[in-house]
């Protein structure tokens, strides 16, 4: 798009600013493009979905099994943590288990990407918010997870959410995305299988609980959380190593697929 109309940008966050209606409007002007617009997956680099979003906000224990599995009780109102932007990374690029700990884990999740401001949003309203939807790895750090009762720091190292690869909108998609299939896949292994209609919390209480406390913008992600299935609750714990290769998907979504490195000593 930023080739057929250059004052676009490279930005979804500046692009979906623009008003609600910009998305379907470039989606036409996409279908009836020329040949010399169109490129192959070969001749561009993905960035994540949103590189620098006002607010980055992620539930966890937002699947029943998945608190029962990680020792919490099952909540009755949304747990939030953020995560920064410099711990973000796009599709095909490798994730990184730090020098500093060997306990990387995976984490598949549903992503809502926020379509115009909002304050208050009345629930009943709330899919109205909605840009599209993506894939996430809430990639983990545990041991700096655990370390206090404040998860931040081990959501936010550098080189561990992965965001993309495309937005998919709402009208591809069944309300507010439930009855979708959610996996996460190392290597050969299925290490996650759960739907999307498992959440405790869906995407329209969400939303409005959110708002709440304070205005949603456009570009705003919010990461909906993880089933259970992750290394740290099994047994021997698997954790990420370098070589290894996380795919996480969900139908009709897509496929969102990193390798995994190490960070340069």
């Amino acid at each position: 798009m930023t080739s057929l109309e250059p004052s676009l940008g490279s930005s979804l966050r500046a692009l979906l600013e623009r008003g609600p209606g910009t998305l379907k409007s470039l989606a036409g002007r996409a279908a009836d493009a020329a040949e010399r617009y169109r490129l192959l997956p070969s001749e561009f680099r993905y960035l994540p979905l949103v590189p620098e979003p006002s607010k980055f906000l992620c539930l966890g224990l937002n699947y029943v099994a998945h608190a029962s599995e990680a020792t919490y009780e099952t909540p009755r109102y949304p747990v939030v943590f953020t995560r920064v932007p410099s711990s973000l990374l796009a599709h095909g690029e490798p994730l990184v288990v730090p020098t500093c700990s060997n306990q990387l884990d995976y984490e598949a999740e549903l992503a809502v990407v926020v379509g115009r401001p909002g304050r208050n949003i009345p629930r009943d309203r709330a899919l109205e918010w909605v840009a599209g939807y993506t894939l996430f790895n809430d990639g983990s750090i545990r041991d700096y997870q655990k370390r206090t009762h404040q998860w931040t720091l081990g959501k936010n190292f550098d080189g561990t959410g992965a965001l993309g690869p495309e937005l998919v909108t709402p009208d591809e998609l069944p309300e507010g995305a439930k009855g979708l299939r959610i996996q996460m896949r190392v290597g050969d292994e299925l290490v996650q299988d759960a739907n999307t209609s498992d959440m405790i919390f869906d995407v329209a209480t969400v939303l409005a609980e959110l708002s709440e406390a304070m205005t949603l913008q456009p570009g705003d992600v919010i990461a909906m959380g993880t089933p259970s299935g992750v290394g740290a609750a099994r047994t021997p714990p698997r954790f990420l190593r370098a070589g290894d290769v996380c795919e996480v998907s969900i139908e009709r979504i897509g496929v969102l697929r990193n390798p995994v490195v190490d960070a340069s000593r």
